[in-house]
């Protein structure tokens, strides 16, 4: 097991992040679909209270390790891990001890395409809550005021909170199903496309709203627009056919990348 200061000869780890132990550690990491391997001895360590980006071209097994860092890909037949490890705070992640129901409650998610569900504004954030078995309806109350105020929606909504979900704009869906994923507590966001259906309005406040999270939260996001990594991220990972290609500071990897693929796949030559 390496320690937080080896870096591999394709990352590289800001020493004002030395300090902290990461939040996740991804060591050797191969995994597949059935035959199919789409991760290569991938490693990568993330840390508390930063945002990292995953870019590259599609297929390139950005989404499929975002899936891995909460088991979504679980629930597909036929995946899984060849060989490594995924460590988030210390534990690791196919322990047979870990229950994956409070691991996605910890590492929570928001998707591609805004998925609220068919109930209304209130109902949507109070759902986790309630499977949790919190009865109070006092408790619950502010926790879906709190989750909607920190997801930028409160005073949008504020007063159509029995309204169906299905009423809002995409951008406010998407909020939505971020107040949905903070109002369960978790300690880290994994967020897949999560602006690639909005309108570059829409976009502005989720990647604001991204930019504000960060002061509680570990947050990773796959992104396909490279603009996007560049203004919300503190660190990129470029990925290419399953494999890491670098990890650095995002203002580093778009101006000054160490490797030859990363250059190419930043100035536009594939993708």
């Amino acid at each position: 097991m390496h320690n937080v200061t080896d870096t591999s000869p394709n990352t590289s780890i800001d020493s004002t992040v030395l300090d902290n132990e990461p939040s996740i550690r991804i060591r050797d990491l191969d995994f597949l679909y059935g035959e199919n391997q789409v991760l290569h001895n991938v490693d990568l360590d993330i840390f508390p209270k930063e945002i990292m980006a995953f870019i590259g071209p599609s297929g390139c097994g950005k989404s499929t390790l975002l899936r891995c860092l909460n088991r979504m890909n679980d629930l597909v037949d036929g995946a899984r891990i060849g060989n490594g490890t995924i460590e988030i705070q210390g534990i690791d992640l196919h322990d047979k001890s870990v229950d994956v129901i409070e691991l996605r409650k910890k590492v929570g998610m928001v998707f591609q395409k805004s998925n609220p569900f068919p109930k209304s504004i209130y109902q949507n954030v109070a759902y986790g809550l309630q499977i949790q078995g919190i009865k109070s309806k006092r408790v619950i109350d502010e926790k879906v005021e709190e989750s909607l105020r920190k997801s930028a929606l409160w005073d949008e909504v504020k007063d159509r909170l029995n309204e169906n979900a299905y009423g809002l704009s995409g951008g406010q869906q998407q909020r939505l199903c971020i107040a949905r994923t903070l109002a369960v507590e978790p300690e880290i966001i994994l967020m897949d496309e999560p602006c690639s259906a909005l309108d570059p309005v829409a976009t502005g406040r989720v990647e604001e709203l991204i930019l504000g999270l960060k002061e509680e939260y570990t947050i990773v996001v796959v992104t396909h627009n490279m603009q996007q990594a560049g203004r919300i991220s503190d660190r990129t990972a470029f990925f290419y056919l399953g494999k890491l290609i670098e990890c650095d500071q995002t203002k580093k990897i778009f101006l000054n990348p160490n490797k030859q693929q990363t250059e190419d796949y930043i100035s536009g030559k594939f993708g």
